[in-house]
């Protein structure tokens, strides 16, 4: 795999989607079919020994990346929303952002006691979106195996949020 192809397929936009921000645009990305197959690929191959029961995916891209893998790893697929948008009865992680909060909800009967999960996002930025989903996770009592990034910001510290969770992004970004 070339992790150098890969970061270089990923697009910067800048003051999106406000001023000062650096909009990492994985949009080529998914143009380039042997690109994105060399994702689900290569984050395949870590679990393939001992696969996760689920994958839980992270609004809005991270349902990009994790049904592709649920595909690819033969386990079923478990998104993770903003709040408001399942239709059935939820549970809530509320997580804080530069200005307010923001929530995120899975089915409270998504995951069963005990499941494997793979948790996964396109990119790792201040961590308060996954930590978030990880917390829904653990209080469905299932065991993250791992967590995947195709990107991180590394300079943003996200990481630290995630505590001893096993993480592995991609492409770090200093």
């Amino acid at each position: 795999m070339s992790v150098e192809k890969i970061a270089k397929a990923i697009r910067d936009i800048p003051d999106f989607p406000k001023p000062g921000i650096i909009f990492k645009d994985i949009t080529p990305l998914l143009q380039d079919p042997e690109l994105f197959a060399e994702i689900i690929d290569n984050i395949a191959a870590r679990y393939s020994e001992k696969k996760p029961d689920r994958i839980v995916g992270v609004e809005a891209r991270g349902f990009i990346f994790g049904a592709a893998l649920a595909y690819k790893l033969g386990c079923s697929f478990v998104p993770v929303r903003k709040a408001g948008k399942l239709p059935y009865k939820t549970i809530k992680a509320s997580y804080e952002l530069e200005y307010g909060k923001a929530t995120v909800e899975i089915h409270e009967d998504a995951l069963n006691a005990g499941d494997t999960v793979l948790l996964i996002d396109d990119l790792l930025a201040t961590g308060g979106t996954v930590s978030a989903a990880a917390d829904l996770i653990k209080r469905l009592d299932a065991n993250i195996i791992g967590i995947e990034f195709v990107i991180e910001l590394g300079f943003l510290n996200g990481r630290e949020k995630l505590g001893d969770l096993p993480v592995n992004s991609m492409i770090i970004v200093d």
